[in-house]
């Protein structure tokens, strides 16, 4: 907490919008709690962010970098050997992430449906989940996969599936996905 007080306001905003918007709905959380709690004035808040819909997009750039990029796609590379193992290891990180006590399910997803279609920031949720995909299609070139872009659509749709069902309380629903990624590998295999 302290390293929180010490770093700038911008600073300040964003991690306590990443902790905000991660476990909550975007609409629960208001400007004035956001202010609040990140202990900055007001002129201070809308000098770096002039709108809450804002700080939720570069909530949404943020989730990127460390969840996307620095959790679930470098973890997925250490876990695995080969590409596919790669693969397939991102059901492994969902499985650790979703037996945690603060799972908060995706917050692109969650934006995705709060927000309802045409609005700026389902239309950056939707950005930031092609760019998984391509991830998945990446690894899925990396492995010499016939389709690559289709089994990227097929595997993203596992991925979402696991963490709905996981949001259920399906506690074991990234092992099934992993099961059912199997299946999707063999059909795609060259």
């Amino acid at each position: 907490m302290t390293e929180l007080r010490q770093a700038g306001p911008r600073e300040r905003i964003l991690a306590t919008a990443y902790e905000l918007f991660s476990h909550r709905a975007v609409r629960d959380v208001g400007v004035a709690e956001l202010i609040h709690e990140s202990d900055v004035a007001i002129a201070t808040f809308y000098r770096h962010f002039h709108s809450k819909d804002a700080v939720v997009l570069a909530f949404l750039q943020m989730r990127e970098e460390v969840w996307t990029l620095g959790s679930i796609e470098a973890e997925a590379r250490r876990r695995g050997g080969t590409p596919e193992e790669q693969l397939l290891a991102v059901f492994d990180v969902f499985d650790d992430w979703f037996h945690r006590a603060d799972y908060e399910a995706c917050p692109f997803v969650n934006i995705l449906l709060e927000m309802g279609p045409g609005h700026p920031l389902t239309v950056a949720s939707i950005r930031h989940l092609a760019r998984i995909r391509e991830m998945v299609r990446g690894l899925a070139e990396e492995a010499g996969l016939r389709d690559p872009a289709t089994l990227a659509r097929s595997w993203h749709i596992l991925m979402k599936g696991s963490i709905v069902s996981a949001a259920e309380g399906d506690l074991e629903a990234a092992q099934l996905a992993r099961a059912m990624a199997r299946c999707l590998i063999q059909v795609h295999r060259g």
